[in-house]
């Protein structure tokens, strides 16, 4: 057992000291934290556990950037991260990283702390009305500041256990009263106990917990749904944001095609459907095919069409959504049929050969439609003439040197770059989308793969998109319950998204370790994602320029020097292969120039 926590007769660095100890007792092995004056107590004995070993400290500047890299990396790892912040504007920075978390599921912890009762609602200094800041959808607990009461440290407790055991955003909101910290006894006797201490919920949080989009067994009294594949033939299996792999297997078990977004975690397997924008969409080219569809299983969050909701709303489909979607259930039209937690498949049986002819002929046509259709729109790169390179004929060598010259030399546009990110992220990488027009160019057109995908679809912001990017590869390079380590993790994201969240730049302060990162930057100088939406086409050109595209023209390499990145241009194919496969750089900025059309 630990040692007792030693006290100092300062009320809120004791309960400082009683919560964050609690905290790493139930499995918390990150904090992170932002400084201020009114969280010195909770700030200083975080870096006293960080001293002894007990904890991962991460440091930032920015309360917006500090949310969404706790963010990535509560999203990469399944457990809960807490940021803590000071008073006043500090707390409402934290605000679209906490929706995100709602939105997405994810365990994230505001610690704010606020001034005693007594400076509230008087115009002091930094002081504004707190609880509640961050709306209705996440949860909140205010607690009234410390005065050294004997049950201060069994509430301390308390909070620590709800922090621990949360699977979406969580808000503690502590309030200090002067004065606001003393200095921190050591607390290396009480880390060694901890450093032995095995219990069955500090287990469960750095071992058992399954990180978002790995298996997970039901909930006991989950609602589980038994379908005979043989009474559900004309089926589709989509999957959507963090939906995992548990959706492939069951369009496996059951032969259906499967439709997997490229954050979904199940991009992969023989039943998958790449096309299905152009299957699903009014101009299909087998209309049969998209008509015929009786039943759809929707897993997590689909967000990267339009043809997706609109299946789902038709009135002859019968949909059913299996497991959570986010904070809010997911239900296009208002016309799924049913929320169910889990579905067990039982595959058609072998003895009827109709039911199986009939099963193995659907995903047949799907499979194939879907290979005629990516195959007629593939990057016509010729293969190159192997033979031509051994050749004794020095002219038929120069034209092969010349023809692999001219390819290498090729201008990148998006499909390369989507394609080029791809065909370089392996399982022990990890990849991070933004949302921009990136995201959808590679949804459209790679192949599958079993790999690691983050992107913030939950609202689908641009917001703090690199400073999740660091949370993810901080919490895979470190070791969580998916390790990545010896891997690098790549972020494609426009110009914009990087701008948006340039300060996120900013990390290894202070001697904390940096991991690997590639940004890999998509310059087409502004919002291009517009240009692909109705208001294009009725918009001034002029205003529509101005307003949503939003040209810039800010110099990369000097951003990235500015804040120690690497950095390098990617003009051409063999450019960007050669930056992609790189470990010369811990940590680069790969600019990628791109045409606007």
């Amino acid at each position: 057992m630990p040692a007792s926590l030693p006290r100092t007769a300062n009320p809120a660095t004791d309960f400082s000291l009683d919560f964050l100890a609690q905290l790493v007792q139930r499995g918390i092995t990150d904090l992170v934290v932002c400084p201020g004056s009114r969280s010195q107590a909770l700030s200083l004995v975080a870096a006293e556990l960080e001293r002894v070993g007990a904890v991962r400290l991460h440091v930032r500047i920015d309360e917006r950037s500090a949310g969404f890299f706790a963010l990535g990396l509560a999203a990469e790892t399944g457990r809960a991260v807490p940021v803590i912040t000071t008073s006043g504007t500090a707390v409402a920075n934290l605000l679209p990283a906490m929706l995100e978390a709602f939105h997405a599921t994810v365990p994230l912890v505001a610690v704010t702390a606020d001034r005693p009762e007594e400076l509230l609602g008087i115009g002091a200094n930094q002081a504004t009305t707190q609880p509640g800041i961050f709306g209705p959808n996440v949860p909140h607990d205010a607690v009234q500041a410390p005065v050294g009461a004997a049950d201060e440290a069994s509430l301390a407790e308390r909070l620590a256990m709800r922090a621990a055991a949360t699977r979406g955003p969580l808000h503690l909101n502590l309030a200090f009263r002067d004065p606001l910290s003393v200095a921190v006894p050591e607390l290396d006797a009480w880390a060694a106990g901890v450093a032995t201490l095995a219990p069955a919920d500090r287990v469960a949080a750095d071992q058992g917990r399954a990180a978002p989009g790995q298996d997970e067994p039901p909930a006991s009294g989950a609602e589980t749904l038994d379908i005979e594949a043989a009474e559900w033939p004309r089926t589709l299996v989509i999957a959507g944001a963090a939906a995992g792999p548990e959706a492939e297997k069951v369009a496996h078990d059951g032969g259906w095609p499967l439709i997997a977004e490229a954050t979904s975690g199940s991009r992969y397997g023989r039943n998958l459907v790449l096309a299905y924008r152009q299957l699903l969409g009014a101009t299909s080219p087998r209309p049969d095919l998209r008509d015929a569809i009786e039943r759809v299983l929707v897993f997590g969050h689909p967000t990267l069409s339009r043809e997706i909701p609109q299946l789902i709303a038709r009135d002859d489909v019968h949909a059913v959504v299996v497991g959570p979607t986010g904070g809010e259930p997911y239900n296009p039209g208002h016309a799924v049929a049913a929320h169910v937690d889990a579905v067990r498949v039982h595959p058609v049986p072998t003895a009827d050969a109709h039911a199986r002819t009939e099963s193995r002929a659907w995903l047949r046509e799907w499979v194939l439609a879907s290979r005629e259709l990516m195959e007629a729109d593939a990057e016509q790169t010729p293969a190159p003439d192997i033979e031509a390179s051994r050749s004794s004929d020095t002219a038929v060598r120069g034209r092969f040197a010349k023809q692999e010259l001219a390819v290498a030399r090729t201008k990148v546009d998006r499909r390369m770059l989507a394609e080029a990110v791809w065909s370089a992220t392996w399982p022990h990488d990890r990849l991070v989308l933004g949302a921009s027009t990136l995201i959808r160019s590679l949804d459209a057109q790679v192949a599958g793969k079993p790999i690691r995908v983050h992107a913030n679809r939950g609202l689908a912001g641009i917001d703090g998109t690199i400073a999740t990017t660091l949370g993810v590869a901080v919490g895979s390079q470190l070791g969580g319950p998916v390790s990545a380590q010896g891997g690098v993790t790549r972020a494609l994201i426009g110009d914009l998204t990087l701008l948006h969240d340039a300060s996120s730049l900013l990390i290894g302060q202070g001697g904390e370790w940096a991991p690997r990162v590639q940004l890999i930057v998509g310059n087409d100088g502004g919002g291009t994602i517009f240009d692909d939406l109705e208001v294009a086409r009725t918009a001034a050109a002029e205003a529509h320029t101005r307003v949503l595209y939003t040209p810039t023209r800010v110099d990369l390499e000097a951003l990235a020097t500015a804040y120690g990145w690497s950095y390098c241009r990617a003009e051409t194919r063999a450019d960007l292969q050669g930056a992609l496969v790189s470990r010369e750089h811990e940590r680069i900025l790969i600019e990628v120039p791109l045409s606007r059309g």
